[in-house]
């Protein structure tokens, strides 16, 4: 299993709530989750294979900011 982690401008619970269930649509096999409470508004994905563009462009399909964390 594999971690990336992102940088995000979600700010609420309810908005990361709803990255998550739509993210699960496309990885079902991943663990995916927010910590709103990081500065950089985290994004972490635990999965075999990440797709980080594919992340990336569904969560600014949403209007939010996802850049991979370095």
């Amino acid at each position: 299993m594999m971690i990336e982690v992102f940088k995000t401008n979600v700010q609420e619970v309810e908005q990361s709530v709803m990255i998550v269930g739509k993210l699960l649509e496309h990885f079902p096999n991943s663990a995916i989750n927010f910590d709103l409470e990081d500065c950089d508004k985290i994004l972490r994905v635990n999965d075999s294979k990440i797709l980080n563009h594919k992340i990336i462009e569904l969560v600014n399909s949403y209007g939010f900011h996802c850049e991979v964390l370095h």
